[in-house]
C-alpha cells in the first residue's frame, strides 16, 4: 500500500506564501477558515489536485476529504468535466446573454428534484441563499423568516445571526457591520427542538414568510434534522402558509441523487419543501448556484414578477458545462451506492480504531456527506456540538495533516467522500487514525 508522502526537508513554501498572502490579502486567505485560525498552524496552498489527492508548495501529497468543501464529488479532475469545460472554454467565456447551455442545466435540475418546476441561476450558494429569502418574502407578503443555530445559510446580513436570550426570540447580529435593525424579522431557534418550533409558530405564524433549513447541517460538523422534526416543520408551515426552505447547498446531489429533501421522503409520505437552495455540485467545482420551487412562486421573479434578481455571470456556459457533466455522471447506475458503501467503510474504520483504542467517538454519514465528534453520542443541537473538546480535534487534525490525510481545519464542518477515494485511501486514513488514537 502506497503511503502519502511526507513534508519534504528545507523551507516551507506554505509559510512563505502565507506569509506574502497576509501582507496583501486580509488573514492571507480569502475566505475564513482557510487561514487555519481554528486549529492553529500554516494553511496549505495546494499546486494541483487528481482523484481524491491534492499536492501542497511543498510537493506533499494528501488525501483531500474537502473536495473544495463539497463539489468534487467526483473526484478533481475527471475526464468527462473536464472534456466538457476545455470544449465550453473555446467557445467563450462569457456572453451576458443566454445560452442553451443554461435550459439544458436547468432540465436536469428539475427533472431530478421533483419539488423544483422552475430555478433561477446564480453565482454562489449565499446569492441563492439570500435571493430565495427575498422572493420567499415577496411572495408572501410577509416579513418575519426563521432558521435554526447552528445553520449556515451564506453570509447575507439578515442570515449573519445567532439565537437571542429566550425561546422563539428573534436574533442577535454575529458579524460587525450588521446592524440590529436588519436581523429584527430573523428568528433564530434550536435545531430539533419541536417545542420551541410550535411556540415560534404560535407566537409569529402568520408573520413568517419562510422557515430555512439545513436537512443535515454541515456547518455544525455533521448533525441530522430528525423525522419528526422535519414533520413537524413541515406541518407547521402548511398551516401558516410558510413557505420551508431547504438549503441543499451543501446536500443537494451529495447525499442522494434526489438530495436530502428525497432521503426524508422515505419516512415522510409525500414530503417536499416549497423551495431549495442548490449549489456546490451542481457546479462540478465551478462558481455556480442555484434556488428553485413552484411554478406559482418562481413567477413571482423579474421579469416576470415584482421580485428583483440578477447577476452578470448568472448562468456562466463554462460554469453550465461543468455542471451538466458533473450531473449526468453521478447519473450512471450505481454510482450513488458505491458513494455511500466508500464513505460508510471510512466512518466505520474509524469508529472501530477510536473504540479499540478507548476513545470516545462517534460518526455519521449519508451518501458522500460524513462527519465525526470526539464525543459518546451524536449531538442534536448547536449547544452539543459545543461540548466537544476542540483541543483534542486539534490535536488530531494535526495528527492527520502529518500523515497526509486532510480534514476541514475546523472542529464545525463536515467531511465529503468523492467517487475517486479507493479502498486503499480509506485504509490509509484509518490506518493514520489508529496510530494517533494508539498514542493518545
Amino acid at each position: 500500500m502506497e503511503l502519502p508522502n511526507t513534508k519534504p526537508s528545507g523551507p516551507s513554501r506554505n509559510e512563505s506564501l502565507f506569509q506574502r498572502a497576509k501582507q496583501l490579502i486580509p488573514g492571507g486567505v480569502n475566505s475564513p477558515v482557510r487561514a487555519f485560525k481554528a486549529v492553529g498552524g500554516t494553511p496549505r496552498f495546494v499546486q494541483r489536485a487528481a482523484g481524491a489527492h491534492f499536492w501542497d508548495a511543498d510537493g506533499k501529497r494528501y488525501i483531500d476529504y474537502i473536495g473544495s468543501w463539497g463539489p468534487m464529488i467526483l473526484g478533481h479532475g475527471h475526464p468527462a468535466v473536464v472534456e466538457a469545460v476545455q470544449a465550453a472554454l473555446l467557445e467563450g467565456f462569457s456572453f451576458g446573454a443566454p445560452t442553451e447551455r443554461e435550459v439544458e442545466l436547468a432540465e436536469e435540475i428539475v427533472k431530478l428534484v421533483p419539488s423544483l418546476e422552475m430555478v433561477r441561476l446564480v453565482s454562489s450558494g449565499t446569492e441563492a441563499a439570500m435571493s430565495a429569502i427575498r422572493l420567499a418574502r415577496g411572495a408572501t407578503g410577509r416579513s418575519k423568516i426563521i432558521k435554526f443555530e447552528g445553520c449556515y445559510h451564506g453570509h447575507a446580513d439578515a442570515l449573519l445571526v445567532k439565537a437571542g436570550s429566550g425561546l422563539a426570540t428573534f436574533g442577535n447580529p454575529t458579524s460587525a457591520g450588521v446592524p440590529p435593525e436588519v436581523v429584527q424579522h430573523t428568528l433564530v431557534l434550536e435545531y430539533n427542538h419541536i417545542a420551541q418550533l410550535e411556540e415560534a409558530f404560535a407566537l409569529h405564524g402568520n408573520t413568517i414568510a419562510c422557515l430555512m433549513i439545513e436537512p443535515i447541517a454541515g456547518n455544525m460538523n455533521f448533525v441530522r434534522a430528525s423525522i419528526p422534526f422535519m414533520k413537524r416543520c413541515r406541518e407547521l408551515c402548511t398551516a401558516h402558509g410558510t413557505l420551508l426552505v431547504f438549503d441543499e447547498v451543501m446536500t443537494g446531489f451529495r447525499v442522494a441523487l434526489g438530495g436530502a429533501q428525497s432521503v426524508y421522503a422515505r419516512s415522510i409520505p409525500g414530503f417536499k419543501p416549497d423551495m431549495t437552495v442548490l449549489g456546490k455540485v451542481i457546479g462540478g467545482g465551478m462558481p455556480l448556484a442555484a434556488f428553485g420551487g413552484s411554478r406559482q412562486v418562481m413567477e413571482q421573479l423579474a421579469p416576470m414578477g415584482p421580485v428583483y434578481q440578477a447577476g452578470t455571470l448568472s448562468g456562466n456556459p463554462v460554469a453550465t458545462a461543468c455542471g451538466l457533466a458533473t450531473l449526468r455522471e453521478i447519473q450512471k447506475p450505481d454510482f450513488y451506492h458505491t458513494l455511500s458503501a466508500r464513505t460508510r467503510s471510512l466512518v466505520t474504520g474509524l469508529s472501530a480504531a477510536a473504540s479499540q483504542t478507548g476513545v470516545p467517538f462517534c460518526t455519521d454519514s449519508e451518501g458522500g456527506m460524513f462527519g465525526f465528534f470526539l464525543l459518546d453520542q451524536l449531538p442534536q443541537n448547536y449547544a452539543t456540538v459545543m461540548t466537544t473538546d476542540s483541543p483534542a480535534f486539534n490535536r488530531f487534525f494535526h495528527a492527520m495533516l502529518d500523515d497526509g490525510i486532510y480534514y476541514a481545519p475546523a472542529l464545525y464542518e463536515a467531511g465529503f467522500v468523492s467517487a475517486a477515494h479507493t479502498a486503499a485511501d480509506i485504509e490509509a486514513t484509518v490506518s493514520a487514525a489508529h496510530r494517533y488514537f494508539s498514542r493518545m
